[in-house]
């Protein structure tokens, strides 16, 4: 197991599901939970949430925020100016680690 900070231990930039899916597979990875494991406990189906992960087909806002709570993460919403969300990272392409 890795020691290096990801993305996860501090507020991430999303900006598309290709940003979001990595950032929640990291995040369940660093829990060592499975895929079928991590969708039981969201009460998600195993296909939803590898949907989310890949980025990949539409996935309904209410099993979003499901997921999320699940894994132990928040969504956060605010004005794009504002000077917090200013300084989160944005991932980088097919990274979510941190600079």
């Amino acid at each position: 197991m890795t020691t290096e900070p990801t993305a996860l231990q501090a507020p991430l930039h999303i900006e598309t599901a290709a940003d979001l899916g990595p950032a929640v597979r990291a995040h369940r990875r660093e829990q060592s939970l499975r895929i079928d494991d991590a969708a039981s406990l969201s009460g998600v189906s195993v296909d939803l949430l590898s949907r989310l992960e890949n980025g990949k087909g539409s996935v309904r806002f209410d099993k979003l925020l499901t997921v999320l709570d699940g894994l132990g993460l928040a969504l956060v919403v605010g004005p794009k100016d504002h000077p917090w969300l200013q300084s989160v990272s944005r991932p980088r392409s097919g990274d979510t680690k941190q600079p």
